[in-house]
């Protein structure tokens, strides 16, 4: 029998290889699946943690689609121009919805504005432009930009909801 003092060089040598081998992919396999868990883990953490940037994003966008209170209506008087090139005219009435009574006081205060705003851009439409639901649904948006505008520097700017027409006559 022999013992290890016995074996040649070599073969004690190869011994030590193979159980030395084994210990390092042990323990490679151990650190590789904690790495795993814990990245696994700091990923589930930041999805589950809600993150300040997104949350006031969340907060504005809840501000802005709970309704603050009841809608608030403006009666535009009624708008007769010419349209072009055949000498039709267009009368037109409608109704803004805006968000609040503080911005009724900013378009009847500025009302003359509005109104010529309004004249300049509706007495550059065509009859063909008005005649089709999409076109009095532009039309639509268009106001609503127009008014939107700044009506002086320094002045907050006036957000339109909706634009409802109460009378559209093309003759």
């Amino acid at each position: 029998m022999s013992t290890p003092e016995n074996k040649p060089a070599s073969e004690a040598s190869d011994a030590s290889i193979e159980t030395g081998a084994k210990k390092p992919k042990k323990k490679l396999i151990i650190i590789l699946t904690l790495l795993l868990l814990i990245a696994g883990g700091a990923g589930a953490a930041w999805m589950l943690i809600p993150h300040k940037a997104e949350g006031k994003d969340a907060a504005a966008r809840k501000a802005e689609s709970a309704p603050v209170g009841p809608p608030v209506f403006v009666v535009m008087e009624p708008f007769t121009v010419n349209l072009q090139p055949d000498g039709q005219f267009l009368q037109a009435t409608f109704t803004l919805q805006i968000a609040n009574a503080d911005e009724s006081g900013s378009i009847k205060l500025y009302m003359p504005q509005v109104r010529s705003r309004l004249l300049l851009m509706l007495s550059n439409k065509t009859v063909t432009e008005l005649s089709t639901v999409e076109g009095k649904t532009k039309l639509s948006a268009e106001i609503a930009s127009l008014i939107e505008q700044p009506f002086a520097s320094g002045v907050k700017p006036v957000k339109i909801s909706n634009v409802f027409f109460t009378s559209f006559v093309i003759q």
